[in-house]
């Protein structure tokens, strides 16, 4: 079992969002973004930090008026996550919200108007040094461009996409990354990979409107995981019709499981049959649910019998595989002789998780700990 990704990523140059640097060789970081009205302070600063607290690398806001620009400075002051100001064609407001502290302005050079307008946003970028995000949508292309293809391709979002990114080079600014997003799997995929050949940017990826929970989380999936496998992806946001916190988890396991990042526990489970000792789905739902808070990255694997229970024990840091009234236990490799009574696997399974990923940080410490002296 790999322990590290064999996935080689491509090489971008690197951008700092606050204090999260994108592109590089910098972890591929997770964003969402709130869907609360932002001139309502309160709510929008819980949210961000409902995000923060799942692993939000980077946060979204929108700020369509002046009144939520005024909005940001007080949300702003109040958490600690990086923040996106998402702004449209209004360059005052990305000068106001530049000002306030934002973290990096989503805003599209090409859709500011006059030249003069562009450059008085992008010198303000430039001054306190924020960066910009480009972001091309296949639903909101430019009208000739929409003319000139008759529908969204990706050949089309590149165009749209080398339009922005054409109007900072000239303006020689270089602190930027770039999004091409669709609905459409395979429109996306095409215009990231074009647009991967073509700039050395970071890129931000992203299946747009993917639809619910589930649906959503499938296409996400299917469509980022193409694209990270290619090594293209520098940070990446799951645009779920769900509860943002929802997006930051499936963002996570997406990356998890092409070993791209390790975060918290990583629960293998069988999908269970007749041959289970126990409730495996009972057990994992809600192991899963009692176990969101770990960041320690762990294997553990949670399988009903002894079939398939051993072998994949042997490769977990913490493993349990199902027998007849007791269950068999290892951890880090090793049966131990202590066996756990399948009518009360949760709590216990609850404890030694918790235990091994307390000594697992610890080590961690450690060891960074030493390397700082060395």
């Amino acid at each position: 079992m790999f322990k590290e990704s064999p996935i080689i990523r491509r090489k971008s140059t690197q951008i700092m969002v606050g204090n999260v640097a994108v592109g590089g060789d910098a972890p591929i970081s997770v964003q969402s973004m709130t869907n609360t009205q932002t001139t309502d302070v309160a709510a929008t600063v819980a949210q961000i930090k409902a995000l923060e607290a799942v692993g939000a690398d980077i946060v979204r806001v929108s700020v369509p008026t002046m009144d939520a620009a005024e909005a940001f400075k007080q949300i702003k002051q109040q958490v600690n996550v990086p923040l996106v100001t998402d702004i449209h064609f209004d360059y005052r407001i990305a000068l106001k919200v530049a000002d306030y502290g934002a973290d990096c302005l989503r805003i599209n050079p090409g859709n500011i108007g006059r030249e003069d307008r562009v450059r008085a946003v992008v010198e303000s970028a430039r001054d306190k040094n924020i960066p910009i995000r480009i972001g091309v949508n296949g639903g909101s292309l430019e009208k000739d461009i929409q003319e000139r293809y008759g529908e969204p391709t990706p050949e089309a979002l590149l165009e749209s996409a080398m339009r922005h990114v054409d109007i900072l080079d000239k303006l020689n600014f270089d602190q930027f990354k770039v999004s091409v997003k669709a609905s459409d799997v395979f429109l996306a995929v095409g215009a990231y990979r074009l647009l991967a050949k073509q700039i050395n940017n970071p890129l931000h990826l992203g299946i747009t409107e993917a639809g619910g929970l589930r649906a959503g989380s499938i296409k996400s999936a299917i469509g980022l995981g193409m694209l990270l496998s290619e090594g293209i992806g520098d940070t990446l946001r799951v645009s779920l019709a769900a509860n943002p916190v929802e997006e930051i988890k499936v963002g996570f396991d997406i990356l998890k499981s092409l070993k791209l990042r390790s975060r918290g526990i990583n629960l293998i489970a069988c999908p269970s049959c007749s041959r289970q000792e126990f409730d495996v789905i009972a057990t994992v739902n809600e192991l899963e649910q009692r176990l969101e808070d770990l960041l320690t990255p762990m294997d553990v694997s949670i399988i009903g019998c002894i079939v398939n229970g051993p072998g994949e024990a042997m490769v977990s840091d913490l493993g349990l595989t199902g027998s007849s009234k007791k269950s068999g236990f290892y951890l880090d490799g090793v049966r131990q002789k202590e066996r756990f009574d399948n009518n009360n696997l949760v709590d216990q399974l609850e404890q030694r998780i918790r235990a091994k990923a307390a000594l697992i940080a610890k080590q961690q410490e450690q060891r960074i700990n030493i390397e700082e002296v060395d």
